[in-house]
């Protein structure tokens, strides 16, 4: 049997600065349950991902809001495995509304 994804580390094309700090990439966690209740009441279905992603990297919403669409993007499709199922779809829903 093959060991679970725990993390991902996606490294930036385009850094972002923030609070003084070069980020050059962002590690994700696995999804939790309680995750899934961060966006809950959010209609903006981009910022609920993007809420998601933060909460994931351990990172201000700040942080994903500046990053460019290239590096969200390959952020979107590195952070799947570690999402399940049923989070697959509010990343789907996040890129199309951009």
């Amino acid at each position: 049997m093959s060991e679970k994804l725990r993390s991902a580390t996606v490294t930036l094309d385009y850094p972002v600065q923030h609070e003084g700090r070069d980020i050059q990439s962002l590690t994700f966690r696995r999804m939790k349950a309680k995750d899934a209740l961060l966006a809950e009441g959010e209609e903006n279905k981009a910022r609920a991902g993007y809420l998601l992603f933060a909460a994931l990297a351990g990172v201000d919403l700040a942080v994903i809001e500046e990053l460019d669409i290239e590096d969200l993007e390959k952020i979107g499709e590195a952070v799947v495995p570690l999402m399940g199922k049923s989070a697959e779809a509010l990343i789907d829903k996040a890129k199309q509304a951009q």
